[in-house]
């Protein structure tokens, strides 16, 4: 009972950071590893169907263990700091003066189920905080389960996402979709052709990061 104690106070008062697991600030994210956060330069890395998209930074040291957390390891507290991570390289892009609807990737329900949340969906609600954009999560829906993608090349990854999504509602707002990570930018590819098939064609994309072997292109 006494060590049951112990370990329940230690866990209350002795809050220590995800990252360097210092608990001088007694923050999860500490301010030391958050400002160790390398942004990219504020271009499209990638440009689907003429669809800009837009990373704030590489996947790699602090931002690749923020990520697994928020989406693999139940820390939901997390999702706040890579809303906030996203918001601050956001706010350099000249381009989100528009008010946008903001659509996270969605994950089929039986996944979402089992994880029992949807990590971006955290994401995007502490990301509209932030900036006021209207969060939308019902309009774009997964219709089919997808097998993993790291595991498949580009030709396979485009024919396991090919209509796994559907649109339930027209969306009158410039759009923007978020997701944690894009490679190939399939996933987002196949979100694009579905608005654009509904004559939804103002739409931006965003993510917190991509692989470093990724280049960036300039305009």
């Amino acid at each position: 009972m006494i060590n049951i104690l112990k370990k329940l106070l230690y866990f209350i008062y002795d809050n220590k950071c995800y990252f360097c697991s210092s608990s001088k600030e007694d923050k999860i994210f500490c301010s030391k590893c958050f400002n160790s956060i390398e942004f990219l330069p504020i271009y499209p890395v990638k440009n689907i169907d003429g669809i800009k998209i837009y990373a704030a930074s590489y996947y790699k040291d602090n931002i690749q263990k923020l990520i697994r957390a928020v989406k693999y390891h139940n820390q939901k507290e997390l999702a706040k700091y890579q809303a906030k991570i996203m918001h601050n390289y956001w706010k350099a892009i000249s381009a989100n003066k528009n008010i946008y609807t903001v659509i996270p990737v969605p994950m089929f329900y039986s996944k979402a189920r089992k994880r029992n949340y949807n990590h971006m969906d955290l994401v995007c609600e502490e990301f509209c905080k932030l900036t006021e954009y209207r969060l939308d999560k019902d309009s774009v829906i997964r219709i089919r389960e997808t097998a993993p993608q790291y595991k498949l090349s580009k030709p396979e990854r485009e024919k396991n996402l090919k209509n796994a999504f559907q649109l339930k509602k027209i969306i009158k707002e410039p759009v923007l979709i978020m997701d944690d990570i894009t490679t190939t930018g399939s996933t987002l590819k196949e979100i694009i052709r579905v608005l654009n098939e509904n004559n939804i064609y103002d739409i931006t994309c965003f993510v917190t990061a991509i692989p470093e072997k990724e280049s960036i292109l300039i305009y």
